[in-house]
């Protein structure tokens, strides 16, 4: 026969030592879950729309035929000059001169605020895929030294005292112009191919020459 040494009393469970477990809330889990998604869609890359990508370009074309339009202001001028000139319309030569002569300041960055804006014009990243950076340095070369150098032709050519002096002149002045040319060729070709690719319906600046 086995012995009751409890007394008859129910036994009594021990409780344990220390601070009791704390159960994290289940709705906490589901706010980190939902933190985490949003950090992952975040390191994701944009792809920007269609539309996006057509404002961008637009807005692009505007911005620098703002920043190049004075300088080729000066070279439609000159040009318009040099032409009344020889055509005998117009007898100013020194008025011609000094349009030509402001011209060349006039694309110049350090003389021209438009211009110095476009030397540090970035684009946007939505329009990487079209190439539009090296028309932003084109564009700048276009008017310096390219555009410079034709309005200084044709100030040579009006002030010159000899019909060597202006027939010298007048054969850079063309060499300098297919230069010019060949500029804007390549400038309206990279902007045609954007435009053309997104129907966004802009034209590349207007560059005389």
């Amino acid at each position: 026969m086995s012995l009751d040494t409890s007394g008859g009393h129910a036994p009594v469970r021990l409780r344990r030592s220390g601070w009791p477990a704390l159960r994290t809330p289940r709705w906490l889990f589901a706010v980190a879950a939902v933190l985490v998604a949003g950090m992952v869609l975040a390191a994701l890359p944009h792809q920007p729309s269609t539309a996006q990508k057509t404002a961008d370009l637009q807005g692009f074309v505007h911005d620098v035929t703002i920043d190049i339009e004075s300088c080729a202001g000066g070279v439609r001028e000159s040009l318009t000059a040099l032409h009344a000139i020889q055509a005998g319309t117009s007898h100013d030569v020194s008025t011609a001169i000094g349009i030509a002569s402001y011209g060349v300041s006039n694309c110049s960055p350090a003389n021209s605020m438009p211009l110095d804006d476009l030397v540090t014009y970035q684009v946007t990243e939505s329009l990487a895929r079209f190439h539009l950076q090296p028309v932003v340095n084109d564009l700048v070369t276009w008017g310096f030294p390219l555009a410079q150098r034709v309005m200084a032709d044709v100030a040579r050519q009006l002030g010159g005292r000899s019909a060597a002096v202006r027939a010298a002149a007048a054969a850079q002045l063309r060499h300098d112009l297919a230069a010019l040319d060949a500029q804007r060729a390549a400038i309206d070709k990279v902007i045609t191919s954007a435009d053309r690719a997104l129907s966004a319906h802009v034209a590349p600046p207007s560059l005389p020459g």
